[in-house]
This record gives C-alpha cells, sequence and structure tokens, in this order.
C-alpha cells in the first residue's frame, strides 16, 4: 500500500459557487454528515470566497458564516471543520468567530506572489489551536522557484501546510509537477494541491501533484466548484484506490453521497462549457466568470473576448472592477 493521502472535500465551499451560494444551514448539514460518514479526512465549509465572502461584490449566499458554522459544526462525529480565509475579504475578526464553533482548520488563500499578507492571520489562527494551511492561490502566475520562495515564508509565519493552488484551471501536468516538487524541495512541512478543471485535467494535475510529493488534495462530490469545477472527489477516491494509495474513504459512500444527497441539489450538472474552457486558457481566477458574463450582457461583447483580455492583462482576484472596465473598452473598440 502506498503513502496516505489526506483528502480535503470543498462541496460546502468551493462547490457553492456553482449553486450561487445557496446551499442552506439544511443542505450543508444532510451533505456534511455525508461526508463524515464516508470518511472524508476533511470538510470545508463556507461562501465560495471564503469567511465573509457574502457582498454585492461576491454575492450573497443563502445564510451568514455563523449560521452555516453553528450548523455544521454540531453534527461532524470524525472530519475536521475547515474554513477558507483571503486576507482582504475576511479579517481575523471572523477567525477568532470561526473558531468559537470548532473549526479545526483554517487555510489562509493569498495570491501566489503575495504570503506576506497572511502571516497575521496564519499566526492567529495557531494562537486559536487551529491548523493553519497557507493557500498560494494562481499558481500558474509564478514560477517554481517563485512559490519556493513564498512556500518558505508561509512556513517562517507557523504555517503547518503550504497548498500550491491551480485557481484557474490553467497549468497541465507537467507544471503542477514542477510547482509542487519545488515546494517539497523548499519546506520541510506537508504540502497539498487544489486543482480547476476548466481545461479537463483536474484529476491529471492532481495524480501529477501525488506523484510530485504532495500529502494531501482537494475535491468537491460531482466536480462542483468556480468554472468549470474541482476534482471529482468520488472519482479521486477510486483512482486512488486503483493506485494502491490509502484515503480512509469509503468508495460506496462516497459515491452515494454525491449521487443521492447532492445530485438533487444542484442547479445543473458542472461541464466544461465554451466559458470555463476560456478561463482556464486564459488563466483567469475562477470566480471572475459570473461578472464577466454580466459584463458581456450589458455591452455586448462576447464573454471569451472579456476573459482572453483579462487574461492578457494578468488580472488577478480583488480586480473584478476590471471587468467591467475591459468590456467597456471591447464594446468601443466594436
Amino acid at each position: 500500500m502506498k503513502k496516505f493521502i489526506r483528502i480535503v472535500d470543498s462541496t460546502l465551499r468551493d462547490g457553492m459557487h456553482a449553486v450561487s451560494h445557496q446551499f442552506t444551514p439544511d443542505d450543508m448539514v444532510e451533505i456534511a454528515q455525508g461526508l463524515d460518514q464516508a470518511g472524508i479526512d476533511t470538510i470545508e465549509i463556507g461562501h465560495g470566497d471564503g469567511l465573509a465572502g457574502a457582498s454585492f461584490q461576491y454575492g450573497f449566499a443563502a445564510a451568514t458564516d455563523e449560521e452555516y458554522l453553528a450548523a455544521v459544526s454540531g453534527v461532524l462525529k470524525n472530519a475536521k471543520l475547515d474554513v477558507l480565509l483571503l486576507p482582504g475579504i475576511g479579517t481575523m475578526k471572523e477567525l477568532e468567530v470561526a473558531a468559537k464553533y470548532n473549526v479545526k482548520v483554517a487555510r489562509i488563500a493569498t495570491h501566489v506572489t503575495e504570503a506576506d499578507i497572511g502571516e497575521q492571520h496564519i499566526k492567529l489562527a495557531k494562537e486559536l489551536g487551529m491548523e493553519a494551511i497557507g493557500f498560494l492561490m494562481m499558481s500558474h502566475m509564478a514560477t517554481p522557484e517563485k512559490i519556493a520562495e513564498q512556500a518558505k515564508l508561509y512556513e517562517s509565519y507557523g504555517a503547518d501546510k503550504l497548498y500550491v493552488t491551480d485557481s484557474a484551471g490553467a497549468l497541465a501536468p507537467e507544471g503542477v509537477a514542477a510547482r509542487i516538487k519545488a515546494a517539497k524541495e523548499a519546506i520541510s512541512i506537508p504540502v497539498g494541491h487544489h486543482a480547476h478543471n476548466n481545461l479537463s485535467l483536474a484529476m491529471a494535475n492532481t495524480l501529477a501533484a501525488i506523484e510530485a510529493g504532495a500529502d494531501m488534495v482537494d475535491g468537491c462530490c460531482k466536480g462542483m466548484g468556480a468554472g468549470a469545477g474541482n476534482a471529482q472527489t468520488e472519482v479521486l477516491v477510486a483512482v486512488l484506490d486503483k493506485l494502491g494509495y490509502e484515503t480512509g474513504v469509503d468508495l460506496y459512500k462516497i459515491m452515494d453521497v454525491a449521487d443521492d444527497i447532492v445530485v438533487p441539489k444542484m442547479k445543473r450538472p458542472q461541464v466544461i462549457d465554451k466559458n470555463s474552457l476560456s478561463i482556464g486558457y486564459a488563466g483567469v481566477y475562477g470566480s471572475f466568470l459570473l461578472h464577466a458574463l454580466r459584463a458581456s450582457e450589458k455591452f455586448g461583447i462576447d464573454t471569451r473576448d472579456i476573459l482572453i483580455e483579462l487574461g492578457r492583462r494578468k488580472t488577478v482576484g480583488g480586480q473584478e472592477d476590471m471587468i467591467v472596465d475591459v468590456a467597456y473598452e471591447l464594446s468601443r473598440k466594436q
């Protein structure tokens, strides 16, 4: 038997993008119980854009962070409860509130070149007794050498783990492997990978990450998530089992959660359409899609043209205001 691979299921956080953040607390309870009973190690919940993500900018959720945390924390028996925080969207106050609901894991997500803005959040998570994970987003926008540098920063702040995240689903397996390998060689803490499926490579990239030394990986039931979604948890469990890895997850039970509990709550199947494919091709942050669709309708511009131009300008999360500017400029040229 090969090594144990820890699986973080993000159906109830990243998967929220696929339902416009409208899972109710009751929905979360039912799904979380199923994931827990299936043996998922860590369950991430909340607004798709993390703690305090509910806003006019990112869209309002069906409930508050506290309502979700209170509901799910009361039903988990074995799995660790996890939250994501993007400094600048969420604050240290939100982390302190999360700690009251037995949150065991906090993933502090920064742009791949901006680990320094996560320092205070990593340190607070540790003070609150949480497992603190540095989460480097948009990793396709940095070289392996730069990722190694940023990984060292997170380790110096006290992070317990380090994630290399393909937020745009823009990498191919070779690129993922190089970045994971660089992080593994640079730091002594475990390394994880979060893949998106915009180029239909989420599973291949996840396997490449594991082969390069990743200790933990992410998935979402039915592949839910921003853009074309994430690696599909139930498929990931089956593939890793066939390859001889240990995950601690019951394959039949996770299949049942995906098909019998999650599918009835989905608004649409998670597919790679022309727009989500364009996100991966352009290397654009997955959360930009809804904003680009709105701008496309308002200015009469092909959504793909907006996304490709945003990629050309190397925009990053937090620059959503540029989407309207780009659409307006393209409309004037037209």
